[in-house]
């Protein structure tokens, strides 16, 4: 079992190491910019964060919550530049069944996106919403795919598992991980507790799977990071959408799961293995 672990994770490195931006270049405009971005050397972050799934800067904005993925503590992680370990929050109103990823609002909320479901069955999809440093002020967002009718679907409909999203004004920005017919669908959500039934507001062609968003500080560009690659969009007017597609360039470093904007231009991303990387884009 230890040798076909092994063997699944070296073939999983070696597809994302042969990828490139060419498919989506060709099919949905992205200039293929790889050679423009600088990649640093990475950082280990601390032990404590063992599978990190998810990142967002803090209100001091120099700082990071990091979250582990699933079957971790209902805590999250105050993690610096150099991914030195901060502070600890723990939620104590929450659960980790399957976190996927972390984002705050302008109002000083936090998000926790308890809606990995690789399988496609899940029922219980979750968000949880609160004041940051104020978890006992927490309350739930819980959510449904309309179009999901058999759980789980059959193989080419697998296009309901989200590990990537983020909040822009009043509403939650949702990514899937076109684990189907590889068409990326957006849904949107209020910020508001409530239980929704969610239609998907747009869709695009990556060949890869989804793993993580953030949105700039300036509110003009969004990030999609894959297994491989990161994808830029523009945004105008506060309209996120995937009908301003930028730049593509390729990140070959493992299991990428989390992405962050740490200025206009600059991005921070970390995988699965502890690894953590500056992007210069300037």
């Amino acid at each position: 079992m230890l040798l076909q672990s092994k063997i699944l994770w070296w073939l999983f490195n070696l597809k994302a190491a042969s990828t490139n931006c060419m498919p989506e270049a060709r099919i949905a405009g992205f200039n293929n910019k790889g050679h423009f971005f600088k990649v640093s050397q990475p950082l280990k972050i601390s032990s404590k964060v063992n599978e990190c799934s998810g990142m967002v800067a803090t209100s001091k904005d120099t700082t990071f919550w990091v979250n582990n993925d699933g079957g971790g503590k209902a805590e999250l992680y105050e993690i610096d530049k150099r991914g030195k370990l901060l502070s600890t929050l723990s939620l104590p109103k929450a659960k980790n069944q399957d976190w996927e990823e972390i984002t705050r609002d302008d109002k000083g909320n936090i998000y926790v996106g308890d809606f990995g479901n690789n399988a496609n069955n899940r029922k219980d999809l979750t968000i949880y919403k609160f004041p940051e440093n104020q978890p006992d002020k927490m309350e739930k967002i819980t959510f449904n795919y309309a179009y999901q009718k058999q759980f789980p679907p059959i193989k080419n409909e697998l296009n309901y598992d989200c590990e990537a999203f983020f909040a822009l004004g009043d509403s939650l920005y949702l990514f899937t991980k076109n684990r189907g017919n590889k068409a990326v669908r957006m849904y949107v959500l209020p910020t508001q507790a409530g239980n929704y039934s969610i239609i998907h507001k747009d869709d695009i062609f990556i060949k890869t799977m989804v793993t993580g968003a953030a949105i700039s500080p300036n509110k003009k560009t969004f990030a999609l990071l894959t297994y491989g690659k990161v994808f830029l969009f523009g945004i105008d007017n506060q309209q996120v959408n995937f009908k301003k597609s930028i730049d593509c360039f390729k990140f070959a470093h493992k299991q990428a799961e989390a992405i962050v904007f740490i200025s206009n231009k600059n991005l921070m991303i970390s995988n699965e293995q502890g690894e953590l990387f500056t992007v210069l884009m300037e």
